[in-house]
């Protein structure tokens, strides 16, 4: 009885419009995507909705902000469609996602607090035995080369050649012995590097982290940038559980 009161009930395109701040040519669009089940015509070709379609527009526009415009609109056209598992899975797979990025944040942040406490590498410190031929290359304050370098990291030179190559470390070239020459903010970058790739991160999901910290100027400056990072995640999930309410709401309506 309930379905069939909400079946009597007519709205105009402009109704819905209304409700939510949106134009009646959106409505239109959303009704041409998927997003609502189509609507019943008059005779004079005019659409008309239901309180299922308002039901399935709150849906969608609660399920925005935590999935995205696109992985909202698959959800509810999966719904419409019937292939209500499909919509299932682009869900938990927007969890899963959610879930990654917060352990890639984790992983930052735990390498951000072991490169505050390492010490720094002293300025002009003499090179480590066995570091290589470009360890005899002359530096300013503060700078160091590969070799002493990856024997601080415990890694090969090879490693940091790699690292330059994926573009998590920029050494410039010494311009009378063409030997890399690694600043303080090639070592922050390459212990950074270091941690993550301990966690098991690989280099093109290291890259974007690092070029983050470059362009904070520094560890100091991401602090904000990860505490906004922190912030926007619990905004989305919250924003998924929203999201999952008003699904489950308009998923009951539909019976």
């Amino acid at each position: 009885m309930g379905q069939n009161l909400q079946s009597s009930v007519r709205l105009r395109p402009v109704d819905l419009a209304r409700d939510h701040g949106l134009s009646t040519q959106a409505i239109r669009n959303y009704e041409e995507a998927g997003v609502l089940p189509a609507a019943a015509r008059t005779p004079h070709g005019y659409r008309t909705y239901t309180p299922l379609h308002a039901g399935a527009l709150r849906a969608f526009l609660a399920l925005v902000p935590g999935h995205g415009h696109r992985t909202a609109t698959s959800i509810m056209r999966a719904v419409n469609e019937g292939t209500v598992d499909e919509a299932f899975h682009l869900i938990d797979a927007g969890h899963a996602q959610l879930l990654d990025d917060r352990r890639t944040l984790q992983a930052v942040e735990s390498a951000l607090r072991d490169l505050a406490a390492t010490a720094a590498p002293e300025p002009g410190a003499p090179p480590e035995p066995g570091a290589g031929a470009e360890s005899v290359a002359v530096s300013g304050p503060g700078d160091t080369f590969i070799g002493p370098l990856a024997g601080k990291l415990g890694i090969r030179p090879a490693t940091l050649r790699k690292w330059e190559r994926a573009g998590l470390v920029s050494p410039r070239r010494d311009p009378l012995t063409g030997y890399r020459v690694y600043d303080e903010a090639d070592v922050r970058d390459a212990r950074l590097a270091h941690q993550l790739r301990r966690g098991g991160y690989l280099l093109e999901q290291i890259a974007p982290l690092i070029a983050q910290v470059r362009a904070a100027g520094g560890l100091e400056p991401l602090e904000a940038a990860l505490c906004d990072w922190r912030g926007r995640l619990s905004a989305r999930g919250r924003a998924m559980l929203t999201g999952a309410a008003e699904l489950e709401a308009y998923l009951r309506r539909r019976g």
